[in-house]
């Protein structure tokens, strides 16, 4: 997997100051996308122990809140083994950080893609494996028609903040609530 960037110090995706990892490769294609750049798999770095390192280090500062995926599509298949074990090993070593992640599924989507996984977590993780291991989704894609800058994390009005767990205890979407 490549990424454009890692932001050290955000406080535009996602509450608190965050790290953000962005992604590169996305094949959604949102018109009007803020980060066209990202949509090439092959453009960027190279995700390396090294730049997981990196992330690491800037997650052990007290006043960073979390960790954001963003993009590019962090579950578009070619990314989402690698984030898959970014979001474990953030967990593992930050189990009081959060983990937001930004996508251009919806949360039906991610629920409905994961039921024609066989094989989870081994080779091909599904959109699901991953967000289990996140706080916060940021869900559908970007619609230019409904953008709305007064909202919060978000680019336009039909996208949903999810809170991710208790939307997992509960079966169905439950809305994260600062």
């Amino acid at each position: 997997m490549n990424y454009e960037k890692i932001d050290k110090c955000s406080v535009s995706n996602g509450i608190g100051v965050r790290t953000v990892l962005w992604v590169s490769g996305c094949d959604i294609h949102c018109h009007n996308c803020q980060n066209p750049q990202t949509w090439d798999f092959n453009s960027g770095i190279p995700f390396t122990e090294d730049t997981m390192q990196e992330i690491l280090e800037d997650l052990s500062k007290p006043y960073i809140k979390g960790l954001t995926l963003s993009g590019g599509h962090p579950l578009d298949p070619q990314n989402a083994p690698k984030v898959l074990e970014i979001v474990k090993r953030v967990k593992m070593v930050f189990p009081n950080k959060d983990i937001w992640l930004y996508t251009g599924y919806t949360w039906e989507q991610i629920i409905e893609i994961d039921k024609s996984y066989e094989d989870h977590e081994v080779n091909s993780p599904s959109p699901l494996d991953v967000v289990k291991f996140c706080d916060v989704l940021v869900d559908g894609a970007y619609v230019d028609e409904l953008r709305d800058i007064s909202l919060p994390v978000r680019g336009s009005s039909i996208q949903r903040i999810i809170d991710v767990q208790k939307s997992l205890e509960q079966n169905k979407v439950i809305l994260w609530q600062e």
